[in-house]
C-alpha cells in the first residue's frame, strides 16, 4: 500500500537545528519535511546537506527573520512562493506538488500584541491567505496545508487557558481568521486522530525553566488536510524527543501519514 508521510517543524534557525534535522530524517524518512523560521539568506541555506541524506530542497529566507523551506525525496512538479497579494512575504509562504498532493508551507506573522499593527497584520494574512485558498487551490483535491500558524486553536491547546486568554496566538479573533480559512474545506489531522487530547503541545517557550517537565506547552504547529486526504490519514503525532535535544528548537515536530491506495 502507497503512503504518503509530511513533517513540520518550526527550526527557529535552520544550521542551528542541523544536527536535530538530518538524523530525524534519516530515521524517519518522511517524504516531505516543511521548515519555518529558517533564519538564513539563500546563499547560505545549507542545501548540501538536505541533497546528501537524499532530499531535495527548495526554499527562501532572509539573514535571522523568517523563511521557509520544503525538502522532499522526490523531486516536485512544481515550487511556487508568496501570497497572491502584496506583501507576497515570500519567507513565509511556499508551496509544492509531490505525488499530485499539493503541500502549502506557511509561517503565519505572530502578531506581538493586540494593539500593535503587527496584530492586524496576522489578521489580514489569515484573510490573504484564504483568498489564496479561493482563487488558486480546489478543496476537492489532495491538499496539506501545514506550518507554525501561531494559532492554539482550542481551549485544550494550551496549559493554562484562563491565563493565556487575551494572548495572540489564543484570542477570539486569531481563532475566528483560523475557522474561516478551516472552512474553506480543511480538517486538523492531529485532532482528527486525537480527539479531546490535553497535554499535547507543539511549543514550549525558551523562557520557562522546566517548561517541558512541568508540561507548559502551547500547540500552534499543525497539519490540516482536504476532505479527500484527511479520509485517508492513518495517523498525526507529536515527536517531544527533538525538543529534549541539545540546543533545540523552542518548537518541536508534527508527522502525519496517509494510506494513498
Amino acid at each position: 500500500m502507497k503512503t504518503f508521510k509530511i513533517a513540520t517543524y518550526n527550526v527557529n534557525s535552520i544550521r542551528s537545528r542541523l544536527h536535530i534535522v538530518i538524523p530525524w530524517l534519516k530515521e524517519n524518512h518522511p517524504d516531505v519535511f516543511c521548515m519555518q523560521e529558517t533564519k538564513v539568506a539563500d546563499k547560505d541555506f545549507p542545501a548540501a546537506a538536505f541533497e546528501e541524506a537524499g532530499y531535495y530542497v527548495a526554499f527562501r529566507g532572509e539573514k535571522r527573520y523568517n523563511g521557509v523551506a520544503i525538502a522532499s525525496r522526490l523531486k516536485p512538479d512544481n515550487i511556487s512562493l508568496g501570497l497572491n497579494s502584496e506583501p507576497r512575504d515570500e519567507d513565509r509562504f511556499i508551496s509544492g506538488v509531490f505525488s499530485e498532493i499539493t503541500v502549502l508551507n506557511t509561517y503565519i506573522p505572530q502578531g506581538q500584541d493586540r494593539q500593535s499593527p503587527q496584530f492586524i497584520y496576522k489578521l489580514d494574512w489569515y484573510r490573504r491567505f484564504a483568498d489564496f485558498l479561493g482563487k488558486r487551490c480546489y478543496a476537492d483535491k489532495p491538499l496539506i496545508w501545514c506550518g507554525d500558524l501561531n494559532v492554539a486553536p482550542e481551549i485544550i491547546d494550551v496549559y493554562a487557558p484562563k491565563k493565556l486568554l487575551g494572548h495572540v496566538c489564543f484570542t477570539p479573533e486569531v481563532w475566528d481568521a483560523f475557522n474561516q480559512v478551516k472552512a474553506w474545506g480543511l480538517q486538523d489531522i492531529f485532532r482528527k486522530h486525537h480527539p479531546g487530547e490535553t497535554n499535547a503541545y507543539t511549543f514550549y517557550d525558551y523562557r520557562v525553566p522546566r517548561t517541558i517537565e512541568r508540561n507548559m506547552g502551547w500547540r500552534i504547529d499543525h497539519i490540516l488536510a482536504t476532505r479527500p486526504l484527511a479520509e485517508k490519514s492513518i495517523r498525526c503525532t507529536i515527536d517531544i524527543n527533538p525538543r529534549r535535544m541539545e540546543k533545540p528548537s523552542d518548537h518541536t515536530i508534527v508527522f502525519a501519514e496517509f494510506h494513498l491506495s
